[in-house]
C-alpha cells in the first residue's frame, strides 16, 4: 500500500497515468487547482469554474432568456456515459422539488426514448437550455441526440443555436459546429480528464449549477476527501480500506462482484454511476506489463430497503461470490418524523432493514463494507464520489492495471460502425434490385461477392428490424423467421 500511495502522489503531481495514450489523469486537480502541475492548468480550471458560475447566474436571474423572451425553466443535457451518469445521479440526489430549472437527459440513441424526453418539454422548448457534452465531438450517440433535438427545435420554428451550449475540447468537431452556428456559449473539456471522472468539471458543474445544486460544496467535499485519503496509515484511510476490501474479495485476481445498497431514495442512481466508474476503470484483459489478467469488479445494486427484496434471498442463500457495499444516511428528513408503529418512525425501520441485512450477511460469512454519511447534500456526495475515485486508482496500482484507458469500449464502437455500413449495403442492394426478392443467404452471398463482410446471422438481424421501420420500404414474407424472402417496395 505504501507503493500505491507513492504512485498516487506521482499521479497527482502530473505523471502519465495512461501510457497507451501518453495521458495524465488530472481529475484531482479539478477540486484543488493548486495541485495542478503547471500554473497554466491551474488558471484554466479556475477560469472554467468562474465561467460556469457566471453563466448560470445569468440564466437563473433571467438575464439570459430563450428566443421568445421567456425565462429558462428547463435544462436538457445530451451526453452519454460519463457525460451523463454523474450529472444525472447528482441532479436526482440533490435537486429540490422547487428547483428553478428542471433537469432532463438524452443519454441514448433510442428514438422512442428521445421522443419521451421531448414530449415532457413540448411547448417549453423556447424555455429550455440544451447542454451538449462530448469531449471529442464525434461520439455517435451524442451526435444523434443532438441532431434529433435540433430537428425538434426547427419543427417548432425555433433556432437551436439560440438555446444550445457546448461542453467539449477546443477544436473538436462539436466545437467547430458551435462556432459555425453561433451557439450561446461553450465550456472546456481537457485531454487529462476522462469521461468517467469528469463530473466535477464543467460536465457536471454547469448542469448542476443550473438546477440549483451548490457546486462549491460539491468541490469542497471532494477536496476534503482527497486530503483524508492521502493519509499513509492504511487503517485511517477509507479509500485504501475499500481498495483492499475489493482486492481481498477477489484474492487479487479480480472477477468478484460488488452489490451497492444505498438506503436512501435520493441515492437510487448511485450504483448506475459506479458501474461505469468501477467497471470501465478496472475491467481489463492485460496488466501494464502485457500479461493476461482479466481483472474487474462487477457492480450491481439498487436502493435499500425496497429493492433488496429482489436479491437478498440470493445474497444470503446463493453463491458467496460478492461483497456488499452498504451506504447509510443518518438524517431521515429535514423535520421531525411521524410515528408509524408504536414509538417507531419509517426511518427507524429503514435503518433496521440495513443493519438486519448486514448482520444476516455476516452470520452467513458474507463480506460487506458500510459507508455512513450524516445527510445527503452536495458536500457529502462530493466526498463520496472522491472516495470511490481514489479507491479505484489504488486498486489499479495494487493489481498493476491501467485504470484510465478503455480499449474494449473502442472495439465496440468500431464494430458498431461496421454494422451501420453493412445495414446501408443491404438497403442499397434491395433498393437497386426493386421488384426482386432474396433470401438472407442470397443477400449475404451477394454482398460478400462485393467484398463486404456479411454473415447470414447479422444480415438477418438487420433485415428483421428494417422490415419493422417503414421508412426503409423493406418487406418480408416471414418477419419472425430466418427463412423467407425480402424485397424493397410498397407491396
Amino acid at each position: 500500500m505504501q507503493y500505491c500511495f507513492d504512485k498516487l502522489k506521482e499521479l497527482e503531481d502530473g505523471a502519465i497515468a495512461n501510457p497507451d495514450e501518453n495521458r495524465q489523469a488530472g481529475h484531482y486537480w479539478l477540486r484543488n487547482p493548486s495541485l495542478a502541475p503547471s500554473a497554466e492548468i491551474s488558471q484554466q480550471i479556475e477560469q472554467a469554474i468562474q465561467m460556469v458560475n457566471s453563466f448560470a447566474h445569468r440564466v437563473l436571474t433571467g438575464e439570459l432568456v430563450g428566443e421568445r423572451g421567456r425565462i429558462i425553466r428547463h435544462m436538457l443535457l445530451i451526453g452519454i456515459g460519463g457525460s451523463s451518469l454523474g450529472p444525472r445521479f447528482l441532479a436526482d440526489a440533490l435537486c429540490a422539488v422547487d428547483a428553478p430549472i428542471r433537469a432532463h437527459f438524452v443519454d441514448n440513441t433510442d428514438p422512442d426514448g428521445i421522443d419521451r424526453v421531448l414530449s415532457t418539454l413540448d411547448s417549453e422548448l423556447d424555455r429550455t437550455l440544451v447542454v451538449v457534452v462530448s469531449k471529442s465531438g464525434s461520439t455517435v450517440e451524442t451526435r444523434n441526440g443532438m441532431v434529433e433535438v435540433q430537428i425538434a427545435y426547427e419543427d417548432a420554428g425555433l433556432s437551436f443555436a439560440r438555446h444550445a451550449v457546448a461542453i467539449t475540447q477546443e477544436g473538436s468537431q462539436l466545437d467547430v459546429i458551435r462556432v459555425r452556428d453561433g451557439w450561446v456559449a461553450a465550456f472546456p473539456m481537457w485531454e487529462w480528464v476522462g469521461g468517467r471522472t469528469s463530473v466535477l468539471s464543467a460536465v457536471g458543474l454547469l448542469p448542476l449549477r443550473l438546477v440549483g445544486v451548490d457546486t462549491d460544496s460539491l468541490l469542497l467535499g471532494a477536496q476534503v476527501c482527497d486530503s483524508a485519503t492521502r493519509v499513509r496509515n492504511v487503517k485511517k484511510n477509507p479509500a485504501a480500506l475499500m481498495a483492499l476490501a475489493w482486492f481481498l474479495h477477489g484474492e487479487g485476481k479480480g472477477g468478484g462482484q460488488m452489490v451497492v445498497l444505498p438506503y436512501k431514495d435520493r441515492l437510487e442512481l448511485f450504483s448506475k454511476y459506479l458501474q461505469q466508474l468501477v467497471m470501465e476503470s478496472l475491467g481489463k484483459e492485460l496488466d501494464l506489463d502485457g500479461r493476461t489478467v482479466h481483472q474487474g469488479l462487477t457492480v450491481f445494486g439498487n436502493k435499500g430497503a425496497s429493492d433488496q427484496h429482489s436479491y437478498v434471498q440470493q445474497l444470503l442463500d446463493g453463491p458467496n461470490n460478492f461483497i456488499a457495499a452498504f451506504v447509510e444516511v443518518l438524517t431521515d428528513r429535514d423535520m421531525p418524523s411521524v410515528l408509524v408503529d408504536g414509538a417507531n418512525t419509517s426511518g427507524d425501520f429503514l435503518q433496521a432493514f440495513l443493519l438486519g441485512t448486514r448482520q444476516a450477511l455476516t452470520e452467513r460469512g458474507r463480506s460487506s463494507i458500510t459507508i455512513t454519511i450524516d445527510r445527503v447534500d452536495a458536500l457529502r456526495l462530493g466526498a463520496l464520489i472522491a472516495l470511490f475515485e481514489r479507491a479505484v486508482t489504488l486498486y489499479a496500482f495494487l493489481t498493476n492495471i491501467n485504470a484510465y484507458h478503455q480499449p474494449a469500449v473502442e472495439m465496440g464502437k468500431r464494430s458498431a460502425g461496421e454494422i451501420i455500413a453493412l445495414k446501408n449495403e443491404i438497403v442499397n442492394f434491395l433498393t437497386d434490385e426493386q421488384g426482386a426478392s432474396y433470401t438472407v443467404e442470397q443477400i449475404a452471398h451477394a454482398l460478400r461477392d462485393k467484398g463486404k463482410a456479411a454473415d447470414e446471422e447479422t444480415v438477418f438481424y438487420l433485415l428483421r428490424r428494417l422490415c419493422m421501420n417503414t421508412q426503409y420500404r423493406i418487406r418480408s414474407e416471414k418477419e419472425t423467421s430466418f427463412a423467407g424472402h425480402y424485397w424493397c417496395g410498397d407491396e
